[in-house]
């Protein structure tokens, strides 16, 4: 597959080619078909693909060209859909057997947005049920193979999105983020993984508009494709109220590495209420803290006390799960994922109070986090605490951190991501470089709400000076 000239190209600059008719839509999409063909029994990133739809879409495409039609920023680009997002015509099953032949009647705005800019569907990719793991895998199709080795959990939810972009199936895919579902597979596979902020992109489906902690996000290999999909994908939707009244962004113009990050203050934190992070994490860290020194920036350590919300996070986000899906553990148990019927059993006794008592925890937890911002612009930290985990790692037991082993994989492996979810801000995942055994590592970089145009600009220039798309996964 790296024999493919087209396998990684950018989204930014596939685009400029078909716009220039350097590249045919449907030569691109009769690449990008052969390759999924060819990974999906290795890495098992999609749950559909759209092949005919998608090569009739690309025909439309060339058509248009040809005719010298005005044409979107997107035109004939390839994007994977993750499966809880809805697409008009192809099937979304949310990973779950109970909904194995669903097929939506209407596109979630987001995906409507993508295809009048010209992005072409090729198909769903994986999620664990209802995207309620940090590791894809679900009955309905198994396990999710990590990019760079077959042995090696591709994290999750998100996890098909983020293989089938670092793995060079599609230069883009549609992810979600939940509690990290975005970050943790982009930290896992060596990709671009981008949680806006809230209300920036909106999900006029979420069933809680005001309460919604889940954001739709794009997943790519470079941070000027994060800024073009973004471009698109972002703006107001009446269906969302977290998403009125938000100003006119430019993403790409952000995103442009130009200039340096002098008067920036950044402040790096090792930990955020976890114990045990990786060497190897916190050497890639800390060379990358190096690095934006170098760009201008003004360093500091920020060591202010701070709790692990895992639990605050576990209450807001069960709970609405369970109000959620909770019918179906009534109709549907035998069938369920077991991971995600546990999860949603250990939710069912709490009370309202417990809830609200959560939900102004949550307010708390944004209080404190706005805080740091008094002395920074940037606050970075790991996204992950250690590497990608084996590929049969067991949710509900102890991970291994440098041979020690530890409690609570949300507590224990992505304590960095499910805050941000609480409380709003930008985060974006970077990759950082590599630990002995050849899998990536990550770096976190948040700004404050609001801030989106800032954060890109920072990772824009971090990965001009530390590119790391020149290094690829083999299938």
């Amino acid at each position: 597959m790296t024999d493919d000239p087209l396998a990684f190209l950018s989204a930014t600059d596939l685009a400029a080619a078909i716009h220039a008719r350097r590249l045919s839509p449907v030569e691109v999409m009769r690449a990008t078909l052969d390759r999924i063909s060819h990974a999906q029994p290795i890495l098992n990133a999609f749950i559909t693909i759209a092949a005919d739809t998608a090569m009739a879409q690309a025909r439309k495409a060339e058509a248009a060209l040809m005719r010298g039609d005005a044409v979107g920023p997107l035109h004939g680009v390839p994007v994977a859909v993750k499966d809880l997002v809805p697409t008009a015509g192809i099937r979304t099953t949310w990973g779950s057997l109970i909904f194995k032949d669903h097929v939506p009647d209407a596109d979630a705005v987001v995906v409507a947005r993508l295809k009048q800019a010209g992005a072409i569907i090729v198909g769903k990719t994986t999620t664990p049920e209802f995207g309620q793991q940090c590791l894809t895998e679900a009955p309905l199709f198994g396990r999710t193979r990590n990019a760079w080795r077959g042995d090696r959990t591709s994290g999750g939810s998100s996890g098909g999105s983020a293989v089938a972009v670092a793995a060079g199936l599609v230069p883009l895919a549609v992810a979600t983020d939940g509690g990290g579902s975005t970050r943790i597979p982009a930290a896992c596979n060596g990709v671009v993984g981008f949680k806006q902020g809230l209300g920036v992109v909106p999900q006029e489906y979420a069933q809680d508009g005001f309460g919604n902690i889940s954001y739709i996000t794009p997943m790519t290999r470079t941070v000027a494709d994060t800024a073009l999909m973004l471009s698109v994908m972002a703006g107001a939707d009446p269906r969302d109220p977290l998403s009125t009244g938000r100003p006119a962004w430019d993403f790409i113009g952000a995103a442009a590495p130009v200039g340096d990050l002098a008067g920036t203050r950044v402040a790096w934190r090792p930990r955020l209420g976890n114990t045990a992070v990786a060497a190897s994490v916190l050497s890639a860290c800390e060379a990358s803290i190096a690095v934006l020194t170098s760009l201008g920036a003004t360093v500091s350590e920020l060591t202010t006390p701070f709790e692990n919300p895992e639990s605050v996070w576990f209450v807001n986000n069960g709970s609405y799960r369970r109000a959620q899906f909770g019918h179906h553990l009534e109709q549907h148990r035998a069938i369920m994922c077991p991971t995600f019927v546990r999860q949603m059993d250990r939710v069912a006794s709490y009370s309202a109070a417990e809830l609200y008592e959560a939900i102004f925890a949550r307010t708390r937890l944004y209080r404190q986090v706005q805080a740091w911002f008094d002395i920074a612009d940037i606050v970075a930290m790991p996204t992950l605490s250690r590497p990608a985990l084996r590929i049969d790692q067991d949710f509900f037991g102890p991970i291994e951190i440098d041979n020690q082993s530890v409690e609570n994989i949300r507590a224990a492996w992505y304590p960095y991501t499910m805050p941000f979810n609480l409380t709003g801000n930008p985060a974006i995942s970077l990759p950082c470089g590599f630990d002995a055994a050849g899998m990536p590592l990550a770096i976190q970089l948040i700004a404050r709400p609001g801030e989106d145009e800032r954060l890109l600009r920072a990772a824009a220039l971090f990965e001009h000076a530390q590119p790391w798309t020149g290094r690829v996964p083999v299938i």
